[in-house]
């Protein structure tokens, strides 16, 4: 059984993390510089951004978990570290800085950094933060989610527990991300943490599985950044017998890593930047998985639909739209489409055309912080979700 915890990345056993504000961003209220280190050496997956441009702390890292494990991560905000020609040299000096302070081997450190692309970093402010970040290292999880921050307005963190082999297990996150948030893995920052034994074959085979479903299925503005990472250390300290196959804990842990990433898809996509309300695409009767996902992600990225929801306007018409160019292959005749909110249910489109509606209630059920938006192609069994967010003046303010 899951049940939410709190703890974020320091709920399962084994992890400690910080965050402080070490100069790299000039307000000194914001902190920018985060660590998580692990008692153990941990089994460890990643996923990364698709875009070909990719942050130097990528390279670093894929090469540090090429062997499938890890003890710590190092993150900064405020400078991505990217098209930068001494930029590897730089994520390469982080994970030294983490072995002398903690005698964590550089070799097994994941790095990542978030914020302007083509700026170079100076090692000088992270150097002179390690101290402070070493000394407070602690069940500090929401001052290690908050370090990672860039325009996001609130700090993303999450913890489940469950069972696995008889043994209570836990698994938590930290997650940045509110902008450049479309592609075929979430534009994003995330670090997920887990107590449960597994070996690193499996755990990636549930990683790989779980972005399609999950991350790669959240949108706020159509783009890729290029730092997106996304790692699981797993310490392996709640004491399960290791899982190395497709058994029973290993869809349990399986459950447990997607509602983690389920929640911070909400969370990801109702903080998107300049965004007022969180957006849920639920489609349903489509006559593949392939397919559902198409119409859900092509509704979720439609820039009309987007700022139609902004202005609490019940135009289904652009969702019909939205799914007539998603290349999804369906029968536009037997389309069903229905908005709803805390305000209320309001079908909207039978069949491919237009039902009555009032529009004083369509504006009340659209004006909810949190509008889903059902999708019934009805033409067969497959299912899927995608999240999103409105289209306001704010996006365009912050991104100008």
């Amino acid at each position: 059984m899951l049940t939410q915890i709190a703890g974020g990345v320091c709920a399962p056993k084994g992890f400690r993390a910080n965050g402080v504000h070490c100069g790299i961003r000039k307000n000194k209220t914001k902190k920018d510089l985060a660590l998580i280190v692990a008692d153990v050496k941990c089994a460890t997956a990643c996923v990364y951004t698709t875009n070909l441009v990719k942050g130097a702390p990528i390279l670093v890292t894929k090469q540090n978990v090429a062997d499938g494990y890890a003890q710590a991560v190092i993150c900064n905000s405020g400078n991505a570290n990217t098209c930068n020609a001494d930029g590897v040299e730089i994520a390469e000096k982080m994970c030294e800085l983490v072995r002398e302070y903690t005698g964590i081997n550089a070799g097994d450190v994941v790095v990542a950094s978030t914020g302007v692309i083509g700026q170079k970093l100076s090692l000088d402010p992270i150097i002179a933060g390690m101290p402070a970040l070493c000394e407070g290292l602690g069940d500090h999880s929401t001052a290690a989610a908050e370090a990672i921050m860039t325009t996001d307005t609130v700090a993303k963190e999450i913890a489940f527990s469950f069972t696995a082999g008889g043994k209570g297990c836990r698994i938590g996150a930290i997650c940045k991300g509110v902008g450049m948030i479309c592609p075929n893995m979430a534009t994003m920052l995330m670090f997920v943490t887990t107590d449960v034994a597994i070996s690193p074959a499996m755990l990636q085979k549930a990683l790989s599985a779980d972005v399609k479903k999950s991350l790669n299925m959240v949108s706020v503005d159509r783009d890729t950044s290029t730092n997106d990472t996304l790692c699981v250390m797993a310490s392996g300290l709640a004491g399960n017998a290791e899982i190395t196959e497709a058994n029973a804990d290993y869809r349990a842990f399986c459950r447990a890593l997607n509602a983690v990433t389920t929640a911070m898809c909400r969370k990801i996509a109702r903080d998107g930047e300049g965004a007022t309300k969180l957006i849920e695409c639920r489609v349903s009767g489509a006559s593949s998985l392939k397919n559902a996902r198409l119409v859900a992600k092509s509704v979720i990225n439609s820039p009309l639909l987007k700022a139609a929801m902004f202005g609490s306007d019940a135009n289904w018409g652009r969702v019909l739209c939205a799914i007539g160019y998603s290349g999804a292959k369906l029968d536009v005749n037997k389309v069903d489409v229905v908005f709803r909110s805390a305000a209320g249910t309001l079908p909207v489109c039978k069949d491919g055309s237009g039902l009555e509606f009032s529009e004083d209630f369509a504006k009340r059920v659209l004006s909810e912080d949190e509008i889903v938006i059902d999708v019934n192609l009805n033409g067969g069994n497959f299912h899927a979700t995608a999240w999103g967010c409105d289209l306001t003046y704010d996006y365009v303010k912050i991104n100008g």
